[in-house]
């Protein structure tokens, strides 16, 4: 019932859905930025399209618009913009834009900006209930703005960001625009070469895209439970940040104000951040509310450095200290990818979780959790909703069967093995359902080829025996079908196919999905066993008995199948897992493998039923 319950929402069939009752009406203002990051606020009228929406930013920004489309999100906007809601952000992009290594700089014209954007120094994004702090650090800035207090510049880092102060002078939010972002246009430290909507530090993360990140780890840290700041996204305009002129650099001396879209976040005030402080005394608490966070989104980035310690009165003279987690722009990547979580090394990590952490792990929704970031944030990606769920589902089943944050952390980490990555354990369980499901998908195409060829031989041949037909025709199938069975797996290609696929015209077909009411906690009971049972499978050693499978996997290998979309347009990666390219309906299929299957190898982990191989932590034998 819950799976018929979850297709009915990915096909819209529910009443009183909240994505059509937010469905757009009217005038809208929406952001559009541009591939070298300029920025225009527009409203929209009824009668505007994509095409109306290009002609105004030529004429604003003087930008040129042959061979670009408008995207939003994963969809391209080919003339309809009844989906995008009020105060969207919207990317103008070149078509074949993964074939660029660079993009000259586009900048605005002032003059055109003042007369067709009024907003103010700072408008936020996406309008939410979430961001009452954020509303009032918006006040703050402006007050200080007026005063002539200006932002500074930050010195550390790989990309551009801003400290802006309050009127009294002190630092009370970082602002990082998404144009200075490492390899994007505009970044101020000389990591440039690339254009929004590009590959970047991580394959499966966008240039452009790491604000919407931090921005989606402070809505999913419920009830403040990690401590992330208060984030959002904004689109904020000021004479100080970096614009690129691709010869003679940044000329200072003739200083102008530029739109940027950039996440905000509140700025907190600190003593150390962990790399510089001794990590024995972090609250044990503290360091699993970080890690249970980090696994949800599964961080590729939590180093001591974005830990922030903040020194606290304990009462009766003894200091304790408190952990703010800052910089999420590598969560969530669209792929699985290998994280890191530099707290897996410390002793914390290895004491089980208490029963408060239990609880609130077993009340996570990761379907819940999807639809809000739709509804927050929906220029999204669905691939990353899909990693989301995913690593959800895994934390859960696991803190049920009794592992500690360590052990969670090692299974979802790739080891190296001379001088090959080696798949996790996690990204094992993820390749297993999606055989399951290929497996599953070859068995219903042969049932239908069986049937339509003996409907064939029925029409033809009056008088032959139903049964005995049947049965032959069965028979005769048998050699192909899966169940049971060796057999080579559909998505195996050839290798030397993987280079040949042909890119289209710039098409992205959306592949968005609505309200999820199937919930994590909700076990199907009808989901059939793999030929190959994971009970057969060393999760310790991580065995990979189909080696050649993984070598030709089309899914395994980074090289989606079919026509590409927005999200498989990313270059190739050591990406052993890609959800992207599944159809809504054999998502939730895979859903139902996926969770299936983890927990027969957790069961496997518990009961002791790994190989002798057991990675060494910091901290393991130590005695609380």
């Amino acid at each position: 019932m819950a799976v018929a319950a979850c297709k009915g929402l990915f096909n819209s069939e529910c009443h009183g859905n909240r994505r059509m009752e937010t469905k757009p009406s009217g005038r809208r203002r929406v952001f559009v930025q541009t591939e070298s990051g300029s920025v225009l606020g527009i409203e929209l009228d009824r009668s505007d399209n994509a095409h109306t929406v290009k002609r105004k930013l030529q004429i604003a920004l003087n930008v040129p618009i042959e061979e670009r489309s408008l995207i939003f999100g994963d969809v391209v906007l080919k003339n309809d913009l009844s989906t995008v809601r009020n105060g969207s952000p919207l990317l103008l992009m070149r078509n074949f834009i993964h074939r660029s290594s660079s993009t000259p700089c586009l900048s605005p014209i002032g003059k055109d900006i003042q007369q067709r954007d009024q907003s103010g120094p700072i408008e936020i994004l996406v309008c939410s209930d979430h961001i009452s702090r954020i509303k009032k650090l918006a006040r703050e800035i402006l007050e200080a703005m007026k005063i002539g207090i200006d932002p500074i510049p930050v010195c550390g880092g790989l990309g551009g960001a801003y400290y802006f102060r309050n009127s009294q002078g002190a630092n009370c939010a970082i602002v990082k625009p998404t144009d200075e972002e490492p390899y994007a246009p505009n970044n101020p430290k000389g990591f440039i070469g690339k254009a929004l909507g590009q590959p970047g530090l991580k394959r499966s993360v966008r240039v452009g895209e790491t604000g919407f990140r931090e921005v989606a780890a402070y809505l999913l840290d419920y009830d403040h439970f990690a401590n992330v700041p208060s984030t959002a996204l904004v689109k904020v305009t000021h004479s100080i940040f970096n614009i690129n002129d691709g010869v003679n650099g940044n000329k200072h001396q003739d200083r102008k104000e530029f739109s940027k879209i950039a996440s905000l976040q509140q700025f907190i005030p600190h003593d150390f951040d962990a790399s510089d402080y001794g990590t024995s005394s972090f609250p044990v608490a503290s360091v699993h509310k970080i890690g249970i966070l980090d696994i949800r989104i599964l961080n590729t980035d939590r180093h001591a450095g974005n830990i922030l310690v903040r020194k606290i009165d304990g009462g009766g003279g003894l200091d304790q200290v408190e952990l703010v987690p800052i910089d999420h722009g590598l969560c969530l990547p669209e792929n699985l990818e290998d994280p890191y979580f530099e707290w897996i090394h410390w002793p914390q990590a290895s004491i089980p979780f208490s029963e408060d952490e239990l609880e609130y792990i077993s009340h996570l929704d990761p379907f819940r959790d999807s639809e809000l970031l739709r509804m927050e944030l929906p220029m999204i990606r669905e691939a990353c909703l899909r990693v989301l769920v995913v690593c959800t589902i895994f934390l859960k089943e696991a803190a049920i069967s009794g592992l500690c944050l360590a052990e969670i952390g090692e299974m979802m980490s790739r080891e190296f093995r001379g001088l090959e990555e080696q798949p996790s354990e996690l990204e094992f369980i993820c390749t297993e359902a999606m055989r399951v499901l290929e497996e599953r998908n070859m068995l219903y195409d042969n049932v239908r080829a069986v049937e339509n060829e003996f409907q064939f031989e029925i029409d033809c041949e009056e008088g032959l025996d139903f049964t005995s037909n049947l049965e032959k025709k069965l028979a005769s199938h048998a050699y192909c079908w899966p169940l049971g069975g060796n057999i080579r797996n559909p998505l195996s290609k050839v290798e030397e196919d993987v280079d040949e696929w042909t890119e289209d015209d710039g098409n992205i077909t959306p592949s968005r999905s609505d309200e999820y009411a199937f919930t994590a906690q909700d076990k199907v009971a009808t989901v059939p066993r793999p030929s190959m049972s994971m009970k057969n499978v060393s999760i310790g050693e991580k065995s990979w008995r189909h080696e050649n499978v993984m070598q030709k996997n089309c899914y395994l290998s980074g090289t989606s199948s079919g026509n590409r979309s927005v999200n498989e347009q990313l270059a190739g990666s050591t990406s052993f897992v890609k959800l992207a390219d599944m159809s809504e309906d054999e998502w939730v299929q895979y859903v139902e493998n996926f969770q299936h299957l983890v927990c027969e190898a957790l069961s496997n982990h518990k009961s002791g039923s790994v190989g002798p191989k057991q990675r060494q932590r910091l901290g393991t034998s130590c005695k609380f």
